[in-house]
């Protein structure tokens, strides 16, 4: 087993809080070496990676969990805007939305946005996580 010096950053956006204790604890169990921050809207999100963006652009997050649906600014709002600021000029982040949509819709639309690499059901599970993040299975 190698060990991954550098940690998977990831950043949660999801308004609700219970969701997302569990999910930090499913990543944290799917994958050892993390580093997680939680926003509970799209615009606190924005706000701390236009942040990040401009104090150090590599420590922009390795993988965004996005939800669709939150108050302040939700889950498409926030892609129109990431893209509007250009805050990952280097495409370091992978996008996935994470939804309880089932509403073909909403799946279709994830995926005509380039910046969105998949739609994801909840709820999440360790499985699920660890294709996300391509974790190979431990033997």
């Amino acid at each position: 087993m190698t060990i991954n010096t550098k940690p998977v950053s990831v950043l949660l956006i999801d308004d609700d809080e219970i969701n997302n204790f569990i999910s930090i604890k499913l990543i944290k169990k799917a994958l050892l070496n993390t580093e997680i921050m939680a926003c509970l809207n799209g615009k606190f999100a924005i706000d701390q990676l236009a942040d990040i963006q401009r104090k150090d652009p590599n420590k922009m997050p390795d993988y965004i969990l996005l939800d669709i649906n939150m108050p302040i600014m939700n889950g498409w709002e926030f892609l129109e805007e990431f893209k509007r600021l250009n805050i990952d000029p280097l495409g370091k982040s992978k996008i996935y939305i994470i939804s309880s949509s089932v509403f073909s819709n909403d799946i279709n639309k994830a995926k005509s946005y380039p910046l969105v690499k998949d739609f994801i059901s909840k709820p999440l599970n360790v499985e699920k996580i660890k294709e996300l993040f391509e974790v190979e299975p431990q033997n």
